[in-house]
């Protein structure tokens, strides 16, 4: 992990970089394809999502174990995956991958704003990634 400066365009600035964003996307999404069949299953996807225990800690179940049941985390799970499985088939392709995580990114961005902010990012993220992209502009 490191503390970067970023602020909204950054994150747009990389989304918009056809090139930089499809080469991380696909690289992500090649990790997360642990049989290589080219489409993301359910289990491919939550396993990634659990270890890093997003929706535990964003809804609190971390603090209290009654704020949530198993059945409702698995219920949330299923329909972020829903979010991604855009044609309703099962699996997510990965167009269906880049359009949800483009969707997320800017999403991100308009959350950011115009004002850059400081930031613990994890090291090979989307957001590290937009941050080092940036810094290797201004370098240039």
């Amino acid at each position: 992990m490191s503390v970067e400066i970023l602020d909204g365009k950054t994150v747009r600035s990389f989304v918009e970089d056809e090139g930089a964003f499809n080469s991380s996307v696909d690289g992500r999404f090649a990790a997360l394809d642990a049989n290589r069949d080219g489409v993301l299953s359910y289990a491919e996807m939550a396993g990634e999502l659990m270890s890093l225990r997003v929706l535990e800690k964003h809804f609190g179940a971390d603090e209290d174990e009654a704020a949530m049941g198993a059945d409702e985390l698995a219920a949330l799970y299923r329909g972020l995956f829903a979010r991604f499985d855009r044609d309703g088939s099962g699996g997510v392709d990965l167009e269906e991958f880049r359009a949800e995580m483009k969707e997320v990114l800017l999403a991100v961005a308009n959350g950011l704003g115009f004002l850059p902010v400081q930031m613990v990012v994890e090291e090979g993220s989307f957001l590290k990634v937009a941050v080092d992209r940036e810094l290797a502009g201004a370098a240039a």
